[in-house]
């Protein structure tokens, strides 16, 4: 009688799949392909901070010479949000209305690329020119874009403990110095913030115009008129053509200085005989300074109070924001950066200018990777120690290769789909280490379980049962945690491409450590596992032994009583009913308070900011004092290393400012203060206890002199306008602003909100010139004059710029001197000249 024989079942594709490549030939050579990619991944994928995120943004600045802000409000920012507001991918789009300006902002849609915005942008407002008849007043439109690119990763700050060198000259210094940095290779941008510039001033003697009949307009026309010079053509002299050019241009102080303005009874006047010509720093309308701290270390050079400063240890100073381009490593062009400034000392860089590295990413960055780098390995060989002890050495190295090659091939994965190394996308592989190493231990310990089930037979013949045993709910768990982590990659706003790395780079990881598992992994396993030699039944299942002959025991212990027959039921209830109370609790304690629910932890940064509005008007000395009082503050904070007080100026953005637009805080009453912390290693306090224990010391001092201080923190995800927002529409001004002041009072009253600020703009004091329209008539001088002659000598006007072949360009300013500034009067005795030929004051037309 024949019996029916029983074919072998049938493998799946996880068992196919190791059957095919655990011999081949071409398997070692995947592997080595697979460790060459993350290689070549590591050594050109950018390192980075933060994550890079396409977050453009436009202003969009809208000159209205001369208007209001009702009519600026009315007319050119309520139209021209309607024409921007056409544009596809716009997220919104907002206006601030000043007097004579219109600041539109423009923000696109997390995603959209750069160029493609601003390719949408300068369409939509060249397209729409006509917007507004042309002989309105308003002027060209100006486009200033900004985006993650615009933050800069390093800047430096000079200073000098000289008190012969002046902001004037840190400016020089720094400007000789941007050439040389902008060659440093992925470099952007590299500008100075600070200093008061360089002209040529024009001092405007009242009595002195008034006596030789010489108006403002006069001394316009004849800096204008001099400083003209053109290519006449060739001059043809003997066979030899000439080329012949007229000037020269004004190229100096005293050549200005030394210009004929006016003839009075046949004698020249020169303009040095109707005016002080001096060269140099004009009056300053921002101030900058470096501030020591507490926790400066010694030996660096400085002393320890500046001559002639009330404050400890601050000095004058001027800062360079250095930006890279786009993809480039943010750690390479930082140490190119520093290495240039370092070659460069005792040349360019005088020896009494220091220089004080106030931020750099690339250190930052470098710090964080390698911090996450370490992590990363130590997750690793704590796997593979576990598989050591548990089941060989032999088993612990597949496990290791097998992990070594995943992360590889995954680095090469995540650089092709456009991520840099930052602490999100290391922390996407260190949150799924525990993950990524199942697949290959499942595979290697079943093909070891296998051995012992099978003793006879050859690793070639175990290798794809084991693996396929263990496929199908390998691919299924896989996939099952890619199911549960990838709808994180479609959140909207900032927080989706922030946090993009962590679904795509574990999903990523998972799928590759799958693939290696069924591939790598058996063609290692049949290499380097020891085969068992044939054995009796008996010993095939004999008592456990090593590790597991010590654990044993204790299983049964914890494991027993819920089996046991008679009273395993009520055990396990009892179990059911202790884990139902411990998740009762979990639940409860953020609710009591307890526990904190926040979507990311802080983070340890060496920095933060503080601003300070004062009311509108506020002249740039009065906001410095402020200033200076909060830096001597800070001063003699032990955790305080520097600072840098920026008065009438902006600080260097970082991507919170950037969102915030801190870069248009460049109005005399607003400051910053950029405060830098000792290196989180040497400090046992986290930045966010820092500022929160210093705010309200620092609140008290700006309320002592009405200023509204805010104490920025850099937050530890992307950056939004403020926690709580909150946005208010109506159909008049009047009306926003009382809700808005109700609305700020109820914040106020809030407990735990510590800073509440808005966006309205505050009436500044003002006095009205008003124009007697039939008096200029009768004179025959046009309104336009008079207001051109008041603007000039008390704003100031570059009539026209030397050409001294400076990078930039020195204007010729026209102006009152500056202790007559504040008078009226002084003003009022400027003189215009009509079609007659007659000055007339101008205090005779108002």
């Amino acid at each position: 009688m024949n019996h029916p024989t029983h074919d072998a079942p049938r493998l799946g594709l996880a068992g196919r799949t190791a059957a095919l490549f655990q011999s081949a030939q071409i398997t070692p050579l995947l592997a080595l392909v697979a460790l060459l990619l993350g290689l070549f991944a590591v050594l050109v994928t950018p390192r980075e901070e933060e994550p890079q995120i396409n977050v453009t943004m436009a202003n969009v600045l809208i000159p209205f010479p001369g208007a209001s802000v009702a009519d600026v409000e009315q007319m050119v920012a309520t139209p021209a949000e309607q024409v921007l507001a056409q544009m596809a991918g716009t997220e919104h789009v907002t206006s601030v209305s000043r007097p004579g300006l219109a600041v539109l902002t423009v923000q696109f849609k997390v995603g959209v690329s750069r160029t493609e915005a601003l390719v949408r942008l300068h369409d939509t407002v060249r397209s729409h020119n006509d917007w507004l008849p042309p002989g309105l007043g308003v002027l060209e439109p100006l486009i200033k874009p900004k985006g993650i690119d615009d933050v800069p990763i390093v800047s430096l700050t000079l200073f000098s403990p000289d008190p012969a060198i002046g902001a004037h000259d840190l400016e020089r210094v720094a400007h000789s110095l941007e050439l040389e940095l902008k060659r440093v290779p992925g470099t952007r941008e590299v500008r100075t913030l600070g200093g008061p510039g360089h002209a040529v001033q024009v001092q405007l003697d009242v009595a002195r115009l008034a006596a030789l009949g010489v108006t403002v307009d006069d001394l316009r026309r004849a800096l204008q008129g001099a400083n003209q010079g053109a290519p006449l053509g060739d001059l043809l002299q003997a066979n030899q053509a000439l080329a012949l050019e007229a000037g020269p241009y004004l190229g100096s102080a005293r050549e200005v200085a030394e210009l004929v303005v006016a003839v009075r009874d046949g004698r020249p006047v020169f303009l040095r005989d109707v005016a002080e010509v001096r060269d140099g720093a004009p009056p300053a309308t921002r101030l900058v300074w470096h501030g020591l701290g507490a926790g400066q270390s010694a030996g660096q050079g400085t002393d320890a109070k500046a001559v002639g400063s009330e404050y400890p240890a601050e000095y004058p100073a001027v800062t360079l924001a250095i930006t890279k381009k786009p993809g480039e490593n943010a750690i390479d062009v930082a140490n190119g950066v520093m290495t240039r400034v370092a070659q460069l000392r005792n040349t360019l860089i005088p020896e009494a200018v220091q220089v004080a590295e106030t931020r750099n990413y690339g250190a930052t960055a470098n710090d964080k990777a390698q911090k996450l780098i370490q992590k990363l390995l130590f997750a690793t060989a704590s796997v593979v120690a576990l598989v050591f002890i548990a089941l060989g050495r032999r088993e612990a190295a597949i496990v290791g290769s097998a992990v070594i090659l995943t992360l590889t091939v995954t680095l090469f994965a995540s650089w092709a789909w456009g991520f840099t190394l930052n602490r999100v996308s290391l922390f996407a592989l260190i949150f799924s280490i525990g993950i990524l190493v199942d697949d290959a231990i499942v595979v290697v310990e079943n093909i070891h379980r296998h051995q012992l089930l099978h003793p006879g037979k050859t690793l070639a013949e175990i290798i794809p049962a084991a693996v396929d045993e263990v496929g199908g709910p390998t691919i299924l768990a896989t996939f099952t945690v890619i199911a549960a982590l990838l709808p994180m990659a479609f959140v909207s706003g900032l927080m989706g491409p922030y946090m993009s790395p962590i679904p795509i780079n574990a999903s990523m990881g998972m799928l590759l450590s799958l693939l290696i598992a069924f591939i790598v992994t058996p063609w290692l396993s049949r290499l380097w596992m020891k085969t068992h030699a044939p054995a009796a039944e008996a010993q095939v299942h004999a008592s456990a032994t090593g590790l597991a002959s010590r654990l044993e025991p204790l299983f049964q212990r914890v494991f027993q009583p819920l089996l046991d027959d008679q009273r395993g039921a009520r055990n396990r209830g009892l179990l059911g009913l202790a884990v139902a109370g411990l998740i009762a609790v979990s639940v409860a304690l953020p609710v009591a308070g307890l526990v904190v629910l926040k979507m990311l932890p802080f983070d340890n940064k060496s920095e933060f900011q503080v601003v300070v509005d004062l009311p509108v008007g506020t002249p740039v000395e009065q906001t410095a004092a402020v200033l200076h009082e909060l830096g001597a503050y800070l001063a003699r904070q032990p955790e305080v290393t520097d600072y840098q007080a920026y008065a009438g100026t902006a600080a260097p953005i970082n991507f919170n400012g950037l969102v915030r637009q801190y870069d248009l805080r460049a109005s005399s009453e607003l400051g910053d203060l950029q405060v830098n912390l000792v290196d989180k290693h040497h400090r046992s306090e986290q930045s966010h206890a820092i500022a929160t224990r210093l705010r309200p010391a620092l609140q008290q001092i700006g309320q002592g002199f009405g200023a509204n201080v805010k104490v920025v923190e850099v937050p530890p995800g992307p950056p939004v306008l403020a926690p709580l927002v909150a946005e208010i529409y109506g159909p008049t001004a009047e009306g926003r602003l009382s809700l808005a002041r109700q609305v700020r009072a109820i914040f106020s009253q809030t407990e735990s909100v510590v800073d509440v600020d808005d966006s309205s703009i505050a009436a500044a004091p003002r006095k009205l010139v008003l124009i007697d329209r039939q008096k200029a008539a009768a004179a025959g001088i046009p309104q336009a004059a008079i207001v051109a002659t008041l603007r000039a000598g008390l704003s100031g006007e570059a009539a026209t710029y030397l050409r001294d072949a400076s990078k930039y360009p020195t204007p010729v300013l026209l102006r009152l001197p500056a202790e007559r500034q504040g008078d009226l009067e002084a003003l009022l005795q400027l003189q215009l000249r009509g079609p007659s030929g007659r000055a007339v004051a101008i205090r005779e037309l108002v």
